[in-house]
């Protein structure tokens, strides 16, 4: 069946299987691989994308029961070659190791600030408990969520 996905503020139209999921559909028919498959069990968040401005399990989630839905990918979170500010807080936290859930935890996180401009450090533990990290212990992703909660709030026109 053919389904139209609006990924990254782009329309797309895609030849799906009906229970085809879109971690799939993601990675092979869009090209998209910064979407990282871990455990396929929705444990690691490692495929989280947004699907209407919320956090979502790709490799749990059918490709038709988005459609026409808005998705973002880790691809769509820069804009026009700017780096969005969660992204900066990262690079600058040296919250990426190996890098494999650096992409599901930046969803997450976005989706966190999307939701709340300053949330607390408890609060950004609990948003973040579906995302595993086998390298760096969590102490600078949630430094850098908290940075970009501050450049948030330095700039209320985000």
């Amino acid at each position: 069946m053919k389904i139209e996905l609006i990924v990254n503020g782009a329309k797309r139209m895609v030849e799906v299987m009906p229970n085809e999921l879109l971690i799939n559909v993601l990675r092979e028919k869009l090209g998209l691989t910064g979407t990282k498959y871990g455990c396929g069990i929705g444990e690691c968040g490692a495929c989280t994308v947004m699907v209407d401005g919320k956090p979502v399990l790709s490799c749990l989630t059918l490709a038709v029961e988005v459609a026409g839905r808005e998705i973002t990918t880790i691809e769509g979170i820069a804009k026009d070659g700017q780096l969005d500010p969660i992204q900066e807080a990262f690079i600058e936290e040296g919250a990426i190791q190996c890098g494999y859930c650096t992409p599901g935890f930046v969803i997450t996180a976005k989706a966190l600030l999307n939701e709340k401009r300053s949330p607390s450090r408890e609060e950004i533990i609990e948003y973040i408990k579906g995302n595993l990290c086998r390298c760096t212990g969590y102490i600078n992703i949630i430094k850098a969520i908290q940075k970009a909660s501050e450049k948030n709030m330095k700039n209320p026109y985000k």
